[in-house]
């Protein structure tokens, strides 16, 4: 049966595109013309891929037609820049997100949709934080990513649409974006490959949980089969690492001495945020088997040119 990667250009997209064909499942992908890319225009060959735009009703009906799975992976904005302009992330994510779920409530579609674990939870009262855990966000983003969290299970008390929410952490991995505003390892990674100084906002203690690309892809394709009551599923590693810790790490793989430039820290940065993976384990059957440090040094043995292993 066909699933359909709504932002399957990018760098989740991608990745979750070559899990589910090397699974035997078909794939559509539904994303903007950026085939300038390599590696998209190699996945586009494998898939059937469509340019339109996820805001335009006529373009997501068209890529829906006769696919049961519907990941939705498309945001418009960043948490860093999403409070700059609130309108915009609300007609452009959650309202086009309304649009999507009026098309895909026929026809028996399961939606997965890739929300923030980083963002929906705001200021943890306790780490790691449970998906019961209460949702105040600090930014328009995290706000729009529950916002349709909510309509998700709205339609599904209306129309019985079947969903399922993926609360990330932050994942990295092979092909990321090192110009982009989001990805702190591989952009880490490039500065210091290229001996440019990285840029630490704070003194380097926030915390954080990274997940390896591979890892996700296997819970995003456990989550499309999962039948039980469980709606809302943390996925990360479940393990908190400062910033700091993470350049050190990066200095064992490379064996480069960083230039590490501390400047002031940003108001929508929380101290600490990782996830409990309890529910994934229990529900899913499913653990990150990638170690970081692992991780890095294949995001660093593929930057080298090398195959990852």
């Amino acid at each position: 049966m066909k699933c359909l990667v709504l932002g399957g250009g990018g760098f989740i997209g991608k990745h979750l595109c070559e899990g589910l064909l090397e699974r035997g499942y078909q794939v559509r992908v539904l994303d903007r013309p950026h085939l300038d890319l390599d590696d998209a225009r190699a996945l586009a060959s494998r898939v059937d891929w469509l340019e339109g735009d996820f805001t335009n009703a006529v373009d997501v009906a068209a890529a829906l037609e006769g696919c049961r799975w519907v990941f939705h992976l498309v945001s418009t904005t960043l948490p860093k820049n999403s409070n700059e302009n609130p309108l915009y992330d609300l007609e452009s994510n959650v309202a086009s997100t309304l649009r999507l779920l009026d098309l895909a409530r026929e026809g028996g579609r399961k939606i997965i949709f890739l929300s923030s674990g980083g963002t929906v939870y705001g200021l943890p009262r306790t780490t790691p934080i449970p998906e019961s855990h209460p949702t105040e966000p600090l930014c328009a983003y995290g706000i729009g990513k529950l916002a349709i969290e909510k309509y998700l299970e709205l339609y599904r008390m209306l129309h019985g649409l079947d969903y399922a929410v993926v609360r990330l952490s932050n994942p990295y991995g092979e092909y990321q974006r090192t110009q982009g505003a989001q990805g702190v390892i591989p952009i880490f990674l490039h500065k210091a490959l290229h001996h440019e100084p990285i840029e630490i906002w704070g003194d380097g203690s926030v915390i954080r949980d990274y997940v390896y690309i591979g890892d996700v892809v296997e819970a995003l394709t456990r989550v499309m089969t999962h039948a039980g009551p469980e709606r809302v599923i943390n996925v990360g590693s479940g393990i908190g690492t400062s910033l700091n810790e993470l350049l050190q790490i990066l200095r064992d793989v490379t064996g480069q001495a960083i230039d590490c430039r501390y400047v002031a820290g940003r108001r929508f940065d929380v101290p600490a945020s990782v996830l409990d993976i309890s529910r994934a384990r229990s529900a899913l059957g499913w653990s990150p088997r990638v170690p970081l440090e692992e991780g890095i040094r294949r995001v660093f043995r593929h930057r080298l040119g090398q195959s990852p292993a």
